[in-house]
């Protein structure tokens, strides 16, 4: 019976309708979670999505708990322990916690933790033509790791020494580092919102700079994952259903 529990909440075997009607459900009920969350004001439905569906994810919460050594299955009984310090274990007690009373309404927004539940949902989903899809870009974002990692370091880098520049020749226009922190990243980004801008030539120099640069740093990853994902689509069929 336990292993049967775990089918139809963990992983579930293609033609499984249980496990699929079970997916749905609980793809219906954490869209109906967070709708509350777009209103200021919590009305009578509102509250009472909110107690449904927080019962609903204790539930679950409670079978993946009761089915976790099939989940961990070389550390036998202590996969009960080991399971709710596990990442979308802790994800899912953050996403109750807010809706219990005691928990002080400050925590409200924790409730969009929910949102990464879908993950886990779509990823126990046997829709062919869209597993493939995602298993080819994870597996590009896996094998080009240490790349992005270099142009992420880099970029990180570029913003904190801009920062640094115009921050020291512009006082006046920025408070405090965080800010000066924010403009460079939007310029990086070549974004540009314009709230905050410097005012001096030489500051003005950086700022062109930046945005020149932020294009080449911009286009690496998105150079580098299109690249890995060609890549990818130029292997034989074979070679990518084993992956």
């Amino acid at each position: 019976m336990r292993k049967r529990i775990f089918d139809i909440v963990e992983v579930p075997q293609e033609g499984d309708k249980a496990s699929h009607a079970y997916d749905l459900f609980m793809m219906i009920v954490i869209v109906a979670s967070i709708v509350p969350l777009a209103f200021k004001t919590q009305t009578l439905l509102f509250q009472t999505i909110d107690r449904v569906s927080v019962i609903v994810f204790i539930i679950d919460y409670l079978l993946r708990l009761f089915t976790a050594d099939y989940k961990f299955p070389k550390l036998g009984k202590a996969a009960f322990i080991v399971y709710p310090i596990s990442p979308m274990a802790i994800v899912d007690l953050l996403a109750i916690l807010p809706s219990i009373a005691a928990i002080s309404s400050g925590l409200r927004l924790l409730r969009l933790l929910r949102l990464f539940r879908t993950f886990r949902v779509f990823r126990v989903f046997k829709i062919v033509r869209y597993s493939k899809n995602i298993t080819m870009i994870l597996h590009v974002f896996s094998k080009e790791k240490f790349a992005l990692i270099s142009v992420g370091s880099f970029a990180l880098a570029y913003i904190l020494v801009s920062a640094l520049v115009v921050f020291s020749v512009e006082p006046d226009s920025f408070e405090t580092f965080f800010e000066a922190v924010y403009w460079a990243t939007v310029s990086l980004t070549t974004v540009g919102y314009g709230d905050i801008y410097p005012v001096t030539t030489t500051g003005r120099i950086v700022t062109m700079v930046s945005s020149l640069l932020g294009i080449a740093i911009v286009a690496l990853p998105a150079g580098i994952i299109t690249a890995g994902y060609m890549s990818e689509l130029s292997k034989p069929k074979d070679t990518l259903s084993d992956q």
